[in-house]
């Protein structure tokens, strides 16, 4: 039995006595880096409990050949600006592992630090192509697709099964945002589709009046926005407030049930592009009564990605029986690794080879139909 493989089995078994002698054991720090202040938070709440989760029950297993994971928490507020200033406090604290960024400019500012300094960085949560677009690294590596997979993705969606005649292409001005809004415009428009509005609005605005009553003007008859919840939220209610009353469609970042508080009733119908329910899988069961015992929710857009980073960091170690980053990365660039979303393979850049986004309908009681 190979030893990441051993790990798979290992960390779906709660409750196994931690091993012999652990306590003289020099711990193995990965730092999980992310929102711990913020209007975002939350993606950053989801993250830390997917880390945590994995990191308890590898702990409870025994750890990484005797020794144990110690988290250390990193804030980024996911602004572009600290991704750099996370990154140089991981290094400068001698950690050679992380999980996060989660938000796509914070992760663009670190991810040069990272690979500069040879510390492996896995997003589980950062879509955005120019995180590893034309950079040449060595050390980054995503659980997660790109924009310019959820995008098509999402674009698909609308041109299949929603068929409107006026859309509204709407971002946030940020990497993530324009960049998910650029692909869906892009595969809406080779379509044929009629995308009257292509245009920004600035995060963290209190009234969108303006851009509603163009979209009024223009007849559109559905709207896609790329960026956050809290945006897309107050988009949502004050376009019904104005008698817009159209289907909205955004991506991951969007799925956050904090939402619900702030469009209302609006929200319902909502569309969403999100990673698959990994948390329905009769695989996963165990490791979904992990979560709930610690009363976390495995079925978010970002735990089980995040449960997922940290696993193939840990298998990646157990399968060269090093804590050399050097080697973890030459691991993961080369193999195909066991995790709870799959098995998972990184072509040159670090991005994965495949990975799939589901469409869902969201509802004001915050659950989420799959419809594709």
């Amino acid at each position: 039995m190979n030893k990441s493989f051993r790990f798979t089995l290992l960390a779906s078994a709660m409750g196994i006595a931690m091993g012999m002698g652990v306590a003289q054991a020099e711990n193995i720090k990965i730092a999980v880096v992310g929102p711990l202040t913020g209007p975002v938070t939350q993606y950053g709440d989801m993250v830390r409990e997917g880390v945590k989760t994995a990191v308890e029950m590898t702990n409870a297993a025994g750890g990484v050949d005797g020794k144990q994971i110690e988290l250390v928490e990193v804030d980024d507020a996911c602004e572009p600006k600290q991704g750099p200033i996370a990154a140089n406090s991981v290094v400068n604290q001698k950690i050679g592992f992380v999980v996060g960024p989660v938000c796509s400019g914070a992760t663009v500012g670190g991810a040069a630090v990272y690979d500069e300094q040879g510390v492996v960085m896995v997003t589980p949560s950062a879509t955005a192509p120019n995180v590893t677009d034309g950079k040449n690294f060595t050390f980054i590596f995503r659980t997660i697709g790109r924009d310019d997979q959820q995008g098509p993705a999402a674009a698909k969606y609308i041109i299949d099964s929603v068929k409107p005649e006026k859309v509204a292409v709407l971002h946030d001005k940020q990497s993530y945002g324009q960049g998910i809004a650029s692909a869906v415009q892009d595969n809406l428009k080779k379509a044929g589709i009629d995308v009257v509005l292509f245009e920004g609005i600035n995060a963290g605005e209190s009234d969108y009046s303006s851009i509603i009553t163009k979209m009024k003007s223009q007849g559109v008859d559905f709207v896609y926005y790329g960026g956050y919840h809290p945006e897309m939220g107050l988009l949502m209610r004050q376009a019904a407030e104005q008698g817009l009353n159209v289907k909205f469609m955004g991506p991951e970042g969007a799925g956050n049930p904090e939402i619900n508080a702030i469009a209302g009733d609006a929200v319902e119908g909502m569309l969403l592009t999100l990673p698959a329910d990994y948390s329905s899988l009769p695989e996963n069961q165990e490791i979904v009564k992990a979560f709930t015992e610690k009363g976390r929710n495995a079925s978010g857009a970002f735990q089980l990605t995040s449960y997922a980073a940290t696993q193939a960091i840990i298998n990646a170690m157990l399968a060269t029986n090093s804590t050399d980053p050097e080697k973890v990365a030459e691991y993961l660039h080369a193999n195909s690794v066991p995790t709870v979303i799959g098995d998972l393979s990184w072509n040159d850049q670090g991005d994965l080879k495949d990975f799939k986004f589901d469409i869902y309908t969201w509802h004001k009681d915050g659950s989420k139909t799959a419809v594709q």
